[in-house]
């Protein structure tokens, strides 16, 4: 893929990482700010993608005569609208998220209070746990689908 459409793609990510100072406040307004820039960025880029398809399906709906073609176009459609469907809830996350940074309830556990701190919030930054509560979780849900 070249350079020019990776960043168009994934223009949220374009944003530097933020560089924690030695003795600085967790959670301060420098580290709101870069964190509502990032969050506002990723959804803008999952928005422009539902405006994508929703265009992409007008221009390449096509009533074909062959079944196989009609079957073709369908699953691709199908394909696209679960993959939208998985970004709107993503961007119902995001919007959740940025109500918890309004709050300043952002970057702390959810669970047990800490931290989350910043690296994790730079990798995943809708998290709501910090990695030790996400591990129970994950390994609580492992032992209840076998």
């Amino acid at each position: 893929m070249p350079e020019s459409q990776a960043k168009t793609n994934f223009a949220f990510r374009d944003i530097p990482a933020y560089q924690e100072k030695k003795d600085e406040e967790y959670m301060n307004d420098n580290q709101k700010a870069h964190f509502r820039e990032l969050l506002l960025a990723w959804k803008h880029e999952l928005m422009e993608e539902v405006d994508r398809t929703v265009s992409h399906m007008k221009d390449e709906a096509a009533n074909f005569p062959d079944p196989a073609d009609r079957a073709s176009q369908e699953e691709e459609f199908s394909l696209e609208l679960r993959t939208r469907d998985r970004e709107r809830k993503l961007i119902k996350k995001i919007d959740s998220t940025l109500e918890l940074l309004e709050t300043d309830d952002y970057g702390y556990c959810e669970a047990c209070g800490v931290d989350i701190g910043v690296r994790r919030l730079e990798a995943r930054p809708t998290a709501t746990q910090c990695v030790d509560c996400k591990t129970i979780d994950e390994i609580k849900e492992k032992q209840t689908t076998l």
